[in-house]
């Protein structure tokens, strides 16, 4: 991609305003008009939200979104929206025992309304705090419950099965670190005690060491950042067998959503680390620098390949090895062009990309590092494109906020419009979620707010 370096934040900041408003209209249209009585809203077809039966891990974004948008504009119609429907709907995925999304649905509902009340962005009611943290506790313990373990370390399974790794779980695992600091422990038999910190940090380094490669020579495809979605280990003995996927081309090529997973998770947990550094040295891991190195590795791999790997402006396509993306050699020269013929690109990787480069880039300042302004400046330019034409959604009967997204391309699950060979012009509700949260991330430090990030405002460990 072509790094703007002399873009700054205030270039953008009447993108984000007008990005609020169109949001605000979007969420409102989906509340009224959502006909989806066999499961939450999922992707759009014709513009129009549906849902897509496989598990059910975007309804915590549908009503996330309403608490982000009241967090950007303070208009109270969207907090008690958001409210509503995460007292009266979210309870099943608080007990939900048959995925790994407890991250995704819960934190998105529960902790941001958490997050907002420590915050004093809305009058501190005592039974609805004790309600929120209870509901994250219980979350973190179901996650913490899908554990595989390892020779050293383990971890948290997929809807696959115990033999699979996800890479998207990276981003997930931010309930347990909130539960951990809410005070909570998970038990199994015989009152065995689980540290849900540890089980978190675990989860990130077997991420970190079998979900990402590093050009060392692993396999033949061995290109540092490249990301395989699934890791298929022995559940009989532990031992790694090999790479695989279930919504990119090949276990040996990269979903780029899945790599975009990786970068936001692994920054995010930086930031974490970064913010109490203490809370890791009790614990089993072989200490504070250990973790953190192994995940900055991870971080820069990864948010490297997509700079690398992305089209021009910022925006990938579905997956690096798309086999038709060899039809036009210079995809990476040129701007993204989501009506060609041959491969759809995948905004939703964008607007998760995009917020791992900006943390990314925030941590290593921090750190004292003099690549964060390679890194802050990626995520800017991305951002730039992503809250602009042709990936920003002006049609106000389209229910959808950011276009061009993919769920699941192998299987043709997206919407193609007639005499088009590729899907394009949908949007997908992690998508248009996740784009609120780059949004609110870039008003906050316009509005010279509170630094957002998951865990900030959340009760400290206990004692």
């Amino acid at each position: 991609m072509l790094i703007d370096t002399d873009l700054t934040i205030d270039h953008i900041k009447d993108k984000v305003d007008q990005f609020w408003k169109l949001s605000g209209e979007k969420i409102k249209s989906i509340e009224y008009g959502y006909q989806g009585s066999s499961g939450s809203p999922v992707v759009t077809v014709k513009g129009i939200y549906k849902p897509r039966s496989w598990t059910d891990w975007t309804q915590g974004f549908q009503y996330g979104s309403s608490v982000l948008q009241f967090d950007a504009t303070g208009d109270e119609y969207f907090l008690d929206l958001g409210i509503k429907n995460t007292r009266d709907k979210m309870a099943t995925h608080v007990s939900h025992f048959g995925v790994h999304d407890h991250g995704f649905n819960n934190q998105s509902t529960y902790g941001n309304l958490l997050r907002l009340m420590n915050e004093g962005k809305y009058p501190e009611q005592h039974w609805m705090r004790e309600y929120y943290v209870l509901a994250l506790k219980l979350s973190a313990s179901v996650q913490a419950r899908r554990w595989t373990s390892l020779p050293e370390g383990g971890y948290i399974y997929s809807f696959n099965g115990p033999h699979s790794l996800f890479v998207d779980t990276i981003r997930t695992i931010r309930v347990l670190v909130l539960g951990h600091l809410l005070g909570h422990h998970s038990s199994e038999e015989n009152d065995i005690t689980i540290n849900l910190l540890q089980r978190a940090m675990q989860h990130a380094l077997a991420t970190a060491e079998y979900s990402i490669f590093y050009g060392t020579g692993r396999d033949q495809y061995d290109v540092r950042g490249r990301t395989a979605h699934e890791s298929i280990f022995n559940i009989n003995d532990g031992n790694f067998r090999c790479p695989g996927t279930q919504q990119g081309y090949s276990g040996y090529s990269t979903w780029t959503r899945g790599l975009s997973w990786a970068m936001l998770g692994f920054a995010e947990q930086l930031e974490f680390i970064h913010s109490q550094p203490e809370l890791l040295e009790s614990l089993e891991l072989g200490g504070k620098e250990k973790v953190e190195s192994t995940l900055l590795k991870a971080a820069k791999a990864t948010c490297d390949f997509f700079i690398q790997n992305t089209a021009q402006d910022g925006i990938p396509y579905w997956d690096t090895g798309a086999p038709g993306l060899e039809k036009f050699p210079d995809w990476r020269e040129v701007d993204s062009n989501p009506y060609n013929d041959y491969e759809p690109v995948d905004s939703s990787a964008a607007t998760i990309g995009a917020q791992g480069l900006l943390r990314l880039g925030s941590y290593l300042k921090k750190k004292g590092d003099k690549d964060f302004q390679k890194y802050w400046s990626a995520g800017l330019t991305v951002g730039k494109n992503l809250l602009d034409e042709p990936y920003i959604s002006l049609e106000k009967k389209h229910q959808g906020l950011i276009l061009h997204s993919i769920y699941h391309r192998p299987n043709g699950w997206d919407y193609t419009p007639d005499g088009s060979n590729i899907p394009y012009g949908e949007s997908s509700m992690w998508g248009d979620y996740h784009a609120r949260e780059l949004a609110l991330y870039l008003h906050r430090i316009i509005k010279d707010e509170t630094y957002f990030t998951f865990f900030t405002a959340i009760a400290p460990v206990n004692g």
